[in-house]
């Protein structure tokens, strides 16, 4: 399996930079390798921070840990650390789409390799509709913004701007609203851009990152100076049963802001786009992951500082808490702004990965082939960009973001927990590969980050498991109802 993985790889090497054909040996046309470490660093960031930072840490914190939200981060941080260690080997080593989905392909076999792409579609998909709704109360709250500025309200009706459905203990609920029609309308502009080429999706993301951490660190610099430690008081608010509050309630929300730090899977994801992958995704995934979380840490803090956290629970809640502070209104506009194009930038680098992942998939024979069909003059999966836009586009306008962002938790911890586990049958099974990155400690490392992805699975699996158990099974029908019938593996083998 292994063999057939780097024989797909130097495929997909094959067109240099220097090479304007851009095709591999058999006439195909490849991924266009634009991608540097700097790249990749701000793929990172433009994925990590987002919907992390403006909706999920204030949610969290409001239903579930209160001011020790923070503490929430530090576990979520630990367990992904673990994991992206593991990532930055499989990266260095294999550097090609398909991130997860490939390295469990090369090291746990097929099936395993189909359960790991199914989890990560899950991942990706429900991500672009879970930021797409966060984008979506910002940008309605830039429109109220900018009714006071003219004296007329242009803000959207809440039945156009709120998802129709909700899930209340695992049942869905209508919630008499018509659709979340900002979520739709995002996503199927950046599908567009998307659907155009790589490089110029990671230069309009490497600009709207840089307006993004600007703004974050006006919020730090400014907000700061109104912290109230008495609303960090009780720091873990006494437990009022079902994960609400006390130590529970900060299992859960570290569940939760898992979804804060996924986006350094989406630079492994465009691997065989990276020039020097062997060097450049170790640094693209850790470095991304560090500044990401140093700045959630401190977020969390000053945003629990200034005002009281069971307020926080909105689509909004760094706007929510400059509420109440006139002086600080300039700084709210600002936040507004860098959220609706931060937000953007999380869309675009998701939507970026999961047609990737699609790309891997159709190439192995486990999906049907137009998924990997390459854009002729792109070179772009263009044909899984438009099928994950207009999925997306449905979740994104349909549901709200509680139950996307606790059913992308699960999808990726599932994937990140297969990746610890498939570095170290690696290390037991191929020893002699060249390893350009090397887990430390990889038999103390690989089971921690297993464990430690799985517990935090957990935590959301008891409320949410009837919709995971159908996630799964509706993948073990595909597998078994195609897949299986059409993989190249087992072509080959047979």
């Amino acid at each position: 399996m292994l063999k057939n993985l780097f024989a797909t790889h130097a495929i997909e090497t094959h067109a240099e930079a220097g090479d304007p054909s851009q095709v591999g040996p058999h006439g195909e046309t490849t991924l266009k390798r634009a991608l540097t470490a700097r790249h990749l660093i701000m793929l990172g960031i433009g994925a990590i921070i987002g919907a992390g930072i403006f909706v999920i840490t204030g949610q969290a914190a409001a239903e579930h840990a209160g001011p020790a939200i923070i503490l929430s981060f530090v576990l979520a941080g630990i367990a992904c650390a673990l994991a992206a260690l593991c990532y930055a080997e499989f990266a260095a080593m294999i550097p090609v789409s398909g991130s997860a989905y490939s390295y469990s392909y090369a090291t746990l076999g097929e099936y395993v390799a189909w359960f790991v792409g199914w989890s990560l579609v899950l991942e990706y998909l429900f991500t672009v509709a879970t930021v797409a709704s966060g984008w979506s109360g910002y940008f309605n709250k830039l429109l109220s913004l900018a009714s006071g500025w003219i004296g007329h309200d242009i803000s959207l009706p809440a039945i156009l701007s709120s998802a129709p459905f909700t899930v209340v203990d695992g049942h869905i609920q209508a919630t008499g609203m018509l659709i979340n029609l900002p979520a739709v309308a995002i996503i199927a502009a950046i599908t567009g851009l998307c659907y155009v080429g790589i490089t110029q999706s990671a230069f309009v993301n490497s600009i709207i990152v840089a307006i993004k951490v600007v703004v974050i660190l006006l919020f730090i610099a400014f907000a700061a100076k109104y912290v109230n430690p008495d609303h960090w008081h009780p720091f873990i608010p006494a437990n009022e049963g079902e994960s609400k509050y006390g130590w529970s309630g900060v299992g859960r929300a570290a569940a939760i802001v898992f979804f804060s730090y996924i986006g350094f899977d989406a630079v492994s994801t465009a691997a065989a786009e990276a020039k020097n992958p062997q060097r450049d995704m170790p640094i693209g995934i850790m470095g991304s992951l560090v500044l990401c979380t140093i700045l959630y840490i401190i977020v969390a803090g000053i945003l629990t500082g200034i005002a009281d956290f069971r307020l926080l629970g909105t689509p909004e809640p760094v706007a929510t808490a400059l509420d109440n502070y006139p002086s600080l209104r300039w700084l709210q506009v600002i936040v507004v702004i860098g959220a609706v194009t931060g937000l953007s930038s999380v869309i675009l680098v998701m939507l970026m990965g999961q047609p990737r992942i699609f790309y891997s998939m159709a190439r192995d024979g486990l999906i049907p082939a137009f998924f990997g069909r390459i854009h002729k003059k792109f070179r772009t999966p263009h044909v899984g960009t438009v099928v994950v836009g207009v999925l997306a586009s449905a979740l994104g306008g349909l549901f709200n973001i509680g139950v996307l962002g606790e059913m992308v938790a699960m999808g990726t911890l599932l994937a990140f927990a297969t990746v610890c586990v498939g570095v170290l049958v690696l290390r037991y099974s191929r020893p002699e590969l060249k390893r350009a990155f090397r887990v430390p400690a990889p038999w103390l490392v690989c089971p921690l980050g297993a464990i430690a992805c799985l517990a935090l699975f957990l935590q959301s699996f008891v409320e949410h498991w009837r919709w995971m158990v159908t996630w799964i099974l509706i993948g073990q029908v595909i597998y078994f109802g195609y897949g299986y019938w059409h993989s190249k593996l087992r072509s080959q083998g047979s």
